[in-house]
């Protein structure tokens, strides 16, 4: 036994060794594989490792980006590495679904990304770090709220009634992402993840990368793989980052003399006398002098404030042979731009793997979080405190009478004042009320890997996702003049949402004869969601101290909800490669699922896709220019289910009690034919590269057919019901993708850029009956894009009266267009006005490393797409519509017969010129530079004097700068009272939130936010 051991202790040796970067920066996550074994590790934070090997051995050194290098051994101890930026990476494993595959076999349209490129960014979100990485993959903020919906679109919308929303999946199980919020106002589930816990972003865009999730694929798949243990001694990385956030931008509004000077000339406008006009502003101004007080508030600043931001993050990794675990902690704190808006989050994260026998490998990954989000009202709302703007600068925030904020108390009674300021103050509720939704999540599976015969395995995933989420809200006494006499008002819903996930397949990979490869997926999933609800609301509390519905002496409403879901797979693949250059790719799926109608349970979603590398060609070997030249070709269906759970079915209300004496009564049709929609995608694409990788790209086209929308369609009133949902709408989305990354500069100095450019056309073909009609001007429309802006054109303004023009816009006598004006808005034909989704987005990244520095700048654009600026029919119109402080175009209003100007007469509520038209539609185009970070990497000597394996140090800024003509707060926005998609629980569908984009309504802005951090590894 001892000359045994004696032998084998001869037959390895310890290998330690770094790996770094062009630039000499050590590269952490590598892996370091000993050839023909599973013998293997990572590279710690600064680039070493250590590895035992026998003698003679041969490594295989990979990583995501880089050239995979195979140096040989030979007698060496420690060995030093540099590997090269590859940016084709043919060997880069991709994760897809139920798998993974090699970038070169890849015949469908799949774009991954590293976790280090949305780590670390100041965000609640992790979606939100894409923005401007994958092309036609556009990620809209469309408030500056904190935990607020994010709207992502893979190639555009597809869906008027159902979801177009993504399918999320993390490490295998589907997750829940639905709005949970028991407000119009959509919250995002999506932000429990910890973006510092991705190791990879695939996002799944074409029908032969998407089939495989049948019924969910229509609208892309997002799948995120969160950090595995590797094999070495525990490495721990500690980070702190800290900063603050302030507004991207801030309207001009009139100031005191200007509002006084405007308001006065409107009232003589409107037929109003000079004594009265001074009453008012009098008034205004809590009875004091408007004239001599000096006041001057800037009631926008008091609704923004300098936002602190905080985040801790704390990660453990490492493992032998047959054990490996990754382990995370991380709270983060993030104050809003908006005062009262706070959100908070505290992460945990456990991942296990262990192989437990030559064939079975077992492991778990658990995640679990709470959040906190301190809320805000709706966009809509008059405590919301972007309304705060319209208040009067002479209005002072201090009532001089009272000692107290204006609007709090009437110094006459005492009581909570209704008539003073001439809104209601939304700090009122700020200061004296709150709404806080809590949610605590547990998203994770455990899973068994077991090796049937050589290259032929069984896969087995039972995973849940399950979120209790809760909303308080609690208003005192004194906003009463928002919420009604009710000497304090209270809410409160519960929300429990539970996934149950469980997958079962078989994964068989074979090579034969040396040419032909094989990658055969068969399997059955199985899924199934609830979600139930509770709410209750009160008032009549003795005082402010008692702030729960216990101490509410009237309970004034209570609901309870509970909807369910289940969904029935089977699903294949099947890749062939040959030759290493012809390539074939089949899948398909057979869902059924509970949504559907009895006689439309079950729907197929087959693809097939083929792709040819040219550049394995014999006669283009050795090529000294191509280095890679590749076409694919793709045609698939797919479909989407994100429909109301009983929209099939006959439904019954019992709640038509009368006197005490309970009650039911129908409550809708049943539609037994009702199914899922589906989408028939082509996909054509080209990838390339020149000079071994230096230029590398890829260039796609697309068409997106959708057919059989599921839309509410009117029944004959005899019947007893309004509507019906039917399958009965077409659309369709074409588009072109580019991406391009070069590596300008290589060695010691190094930039690298990459750059990206999608175009997307939606229209709608087919509604089978009228527009369907959304708020303000949007609305769906045959032969037009989904939400277009259809209304009045605006014609400036009459230079003899000062009065707002309109195009007719209608039919002449001979059959033209009439391009007459008229100052009646009702008699102006109604024209489509613009577009809503943008026709271009795009992203450019540049980094650059130097001797330990790094730089990295990410610029975002999007163009083509308009936006309605609502508001501005109330801050825009020369008090046309009420005393509400005016934006400062309104200086070059007209004022005298022969004034050329686009700004109307000011008349104090004259109504002229605030018809919703094409006034008030703006260019949406922008451009921003999106991110900036520079870090700093300590040479590993001089980390480790103080027992360090790593430091890194660094500085970012989020939304630097915006380039844009839009004259609003943001152009990034989409108001969220009417962008929002409904609670699951109801049984309405998200049309409306659908069409409804593009508007912006007293909207907050994008924060622009700076951070500095620090990360030591050891």
């Amino acid at each position: 036994m001892l000359l045994t051991a004696s032998a084998a202790v001869g037959q390895t040796r310890v290998l330690s060794g770094r790996v770094t970067d062009a630039g000499g920066s050590g590269l952490p996550g590598v892996t370091v594989l000993e050839r023909g074994t599973t013998n293997g590790t990572s590279t710690s934070a600064d680039g070493s490792f250590t590895l035992s090997v026998r003698p003679g051995a041969t490594l295989t050194i990979s990583s995501i980006g880089f050239v995979t290098q195979t140096p040989s051994v030979g007698e060496r101890t420690k060995l030093s590495i540099t590997l090269v930026s590859n940016a084709t990476a043919l060997s880069e494993a991709v994760v897809v679904g139920y798998g993974t595959q090699a970038k070169r076999d890849l015949t469908g349209s799949v774009v991954q990304l590293s976790g280090k490129e949305v780590a670390n960014a100041p965000l609640p979100s992790f979606e939100q770090a894409l923005q401007g990485k994958a092309a036609g993959v556009f990620v809209e903020s469309g408030s500056g709220k904190l935990g607020q919906g994010i709207r992502v679109r893979v190639r555009g919308v597809s869906s008027i009634s159902g979801d177009n929303q993504p399918l999320y999946v993390v490490d295998g199980i589907p997750v829940v992402s639905d709005n949970l919020s028991s407000t119009s106002a959509t919250t995002n589930p999506i932000a429990d993840i910890n973006p510092n816990d991705i190791a990879s972003i695939s996002v799944l865009k074409d029908a032969a990368a998407t089939a495989i999730y049948g019924s969910r694929g229509t609208n892309g798949v997002v799948i995120v793989t969160t950090k595995r243990g590797q094999q070495g001694g525990t490495r721990f990385t500690l980070g702190y980052q800290t900063g603050w956030s302030t507004p991207t931008n801030k309207r001009e509004f009139l100031n005191a003399t200007e509002y006084i000077e405007l308001l006065t000339e409107a009232g003589l406008n409107g037929g109003f006398s000079q004594a009265s006009i001074n009453a008012r502003l009098t008034r205004y101004a809590a009875q004091a002098d408007y004239a001599t007080n000096g006041v001057n508030t800037n009631w926008q600043d008091r609704a923004f404030q300098k936002a602190p931001f905080s985040q801790y993050d704390l990660s453990l990794s490492g493992g032998n042979e047959k054990t490996k675990f990754f382990f995370s902690g991380q709270y983060s704190d993030n104050n809003g731009i908006l005062v009262d808006n706070r959100y908070q989050r505290i992460n945990t994260r456990f991942n296990l793997d262990n192989q437990a026998t030559d064939r079975l490998k077992m492991g778990l990954n658990i995640g679990l979080s709470r959040s906190v989000n301190e809320r805000l009202p709706n966009d809509n709302a008059f405590s919301s405190p972007m309304q705060i703007v319209a208040l009067a600068p002479i209005t002072p925030f201090i009532d001089p009478r009272s000692g107290l904020m204006s609007g709090l108390l009437d110094p006459a009674t005492g009581e909570p004042n209704t008539t003073f300021p001439f809104y209601y103050n939304p700090l009122i509720s700020v200061q004296n009320g709150d709404y806080v939704t809590t949610s605590y999540r547990i998203l994770g599976n455990v899973y068994a890997q077991y090796q049937l015969l050589p290259g032929l395995m069984f896969n087995s995933q039972l995973g849940t996702d399950i979120i209790n989420q809760s909303e308080n809200q609690f208003l005192g006494r004194v906003t009463s003049r928002n919420t009604g006499p009710t000497n304090g008002f209270g809410f409160n819903a519960t929300t429990n949402s539970a996934r149950l996930v469980v997958n079962n397949y078989l994964g068989y990979n074979k090579v034969l004869n040396e040419v032909h490869t094989l990658d055969l997926t068969l399997g059955t999933s199985y899924e199934e969601t609830q979600i139930k609800t509770n709410s209750v609301e009160g008032s009549q509390f003795a005082s402010d101290a008692y702030k729960t519905l216990v101490s509410a002496a009237q309970i004034t409403a209570g609901s309870s909800g509970e909807t369910a879901s289940t969904l029935v797979s089977y699903f294949g693949r099947a890749n062939y490669n040959y030759a290493g250059k012809y390539l074939l790719g089949l899948s398909a799926r057979l869902d059924g699922s509970s949504r559907f109608g009895v006689n439309n349970r079950y729907g197929f979603f087959p693809a097939a896709s083929v792709g040819w590398l040219v550049s394995e060609e014999s006669f283009l070997q050795n090529n000294a220019v191509l280095s890679l030249l590749k076409i694919r070709g793709s045609l698939g269906r797919t479909g989407n289910q994100g429909i109301p759970n009983f929209a099939a079915l006959p439904l019954y209300s019992g709640t038509s009690g009368y006197v005490g004496i309970p009650g039911q009564r129908p409550l809708q049709l049943a539609s037994p034919d009702l199914t899922w929609e589906s989408t028939t995608q082509a996909d054509v694409g080209i990838e390339f590269g020149f000079l071994d990788g230096r230029f590398s790209g890829e260039v796609g086209a697309y068409l997106k057919k959708t057919s059989d929308l599921v839309l509410s369609q009117p029944v004959p009133g005899t019947s007893g019901f309004a509507s019906v949902f039917r399958n009965v709408g077409d659309m369709e989305n074409r588009g072109i993708e580019l991406s391009l990354t070069t590596r300008n500069i290589e060695g010691p100095f190094t930039w690298t850029t990459s750059f990206n450019a999608a175009r997307n056309r939606n229209r709608v073909t087919n509604l089978d009956g009228p527009p369907i009609l959304g708020s303000n001007l949007n609305r769906a429309q045959e032969g037009q894009p989904l939400g277009v802006f259809v209304g009045p054109e605006f014609a400036g303004v009459d230079p003899a009266t000062g009065n707002a023009l309109y195009y007719l816009n209608t039919p002449d006598a001979n059959g033209n267009n009439d391009r007459s004006t008229t100052d009646v808005s009702n008699e102006a034909g109604l024209v489509p006005l613009g577009d809503p989704n943008p026709t271009w987005t795009g992203g450019i990244t540049n980094t650059f490393t130097f001797k330990g520095f790094d730089l990295n700048v990410v610029v975002v654009g999007v163009f083509g797409n308009k936006i309605f600026d609502s508001g501005a029919q109330f801050y825009s119109v020369g008090f046309n519509n009420g005393p509400d402080n005016q934006t400062r175009d309104q200086l070059r209003r007209w004022r005298q017969p022969g004034d050329i100007t686009d700004v109307p007469r000011a008349e104090l509520f004259g109504g002229n010129g605030i018809a919703l038209s094409s006034k008030f539609v703006r260019d949406g185009d922008y451009g921003r530079l999106r991110t900036a970070t520079l870090g700093y990497t300590l040479p590993v000597t001089l980390a480790q004097r103080v027992r360090l394996q790593s430091v890194r140090v660094f500085a970012q800024g989020l939304n630097l700068l915006t380039f844009t003509k839009y004259k609003g707060w943001d152009p990034e926005v989409s108001t969220d009272y009417l962008a929002g998609n409904s609670n699951p629980t109801g049984n309405g569908t998200s049309t409306q939130g659908n069409i409804n984009q593009g508007i912006d309504f007293y909207t907050a802005p994008q924060p622009r936010t700076y951070t500095f951090g620090v990360t030591l590894g050891f």
